[in-house]
């Protein structure tokens, strides 16, 4: 499976990238466990777990700011959380001039709270994913007994949105070709392009949908039953061990300082 338009996997020869699939996809789902679990007034904790992720970017040859530039994606999801400052009960803090709603001290530190766990989750994903080939993160999946169908929908997601953004570029090459910007002649309303916009998008949903079963077709003749195969697998380590083992203890250790610190 060719994924190398969407993979970030950046190959380097550290024993982070060489740590067994099924290690890293563990960690990196109990350390967000581990983040999303912690107080809201853990700044400790969320500190030494942001310094862990650097080291772990250090060590794996990486950078420093690899994993901190590409966090910064998460930041549009958290205006979802924006009114929490004007919404959470507690003691006013200051107050908006022109519409007057009431900051408080709970709903600040909620929305910090928020914003931080969220950054930091997200660069554990991105050291995940840029430590570790696709294909690989596939078969960790599987090993671990999550559902072949996610795995399988995970794999062709990767693989095929590629396919579908640029079919959805020629479909707009398309509409700027039948409604060219022409002098003296009035551009569509914001109605029309609505309109334009949504039938697109249904258009677009029924190809995806025809090439899905073509696709889906093609491989059940070759002999796909939803299982991924590799030609090797590789098995758990004494180093595999030890570092998942060293891994919970640092957590436990962070869960500790942030719920009795």
């Amino acid at each position: 499976m060719h994924f190398s338009l969407l993979d970030v996997y950046q190959p380097r020869e550290t024993w982070v990238h060489e740590l067994d699939p099924r290690v890293k996809i563990v960690g990196t789902v109990l350390f967000i466990l581990t983040v999303v679990t912690l107080p809201e007034d853990a700044w400790i904790s969320y500190s030494l777990l942001l310094l862990v992720l650097l080291f772990l970017a250090v060590v794996s040859r990486l950078g420093i700011g690899f994993a901190l530039r590409r966090g910064f994606i998460a930041l549009p999801f958290i205006l979802a959380a924006l009114p929490l400052p004007f919404l959470i009960p507690g003691e006013p803090i200051s107050i908006l001039p022109v519409l007057g709603w009431t900051i408080t001290d709970a709903g600040l530190q909620r929305f910090a709270a928020i914003l931080v766990r969220t950054w930091i989750a997200v660069q554990a994903g991105i050291l995940l994913s840029a430590t570790t080939p696709i294909p690989e993160v596939l078969w960790g999946l599987s090993k671990l007994r999550v559902p072949r169908v996610i795995v399988a929908t995970i794999g062709f997601m990767i693989r095929y949105l590629f396919v579908l953004a640029d079919e959805a570029l020629r479909m707009v090459r398309a509409r700027s070709s039948r409604s060219p910007d022409l002098d003296g002649v009035p551009s569509p309303g914001i109605v029309w392009q609505g309109r334009t916009a949504g039938m697109m998008v249904g258009s677009l949903f029924l190809r995806s949908l025809e090439r899905s079963e073509r696709v889906f077709a093609a491989m059940a003749a070759r002999g796909y039953d939803g299982e991924l195969r590799t030609l090797e697998s590789p098995r758990m380590r004494s180093t595999d061990w030890i570092g998942l083992t060293v891994w919970l203890l640092i957590l436990m250790v962070f869960l500790f300082v942030g719920f009795w610190s």
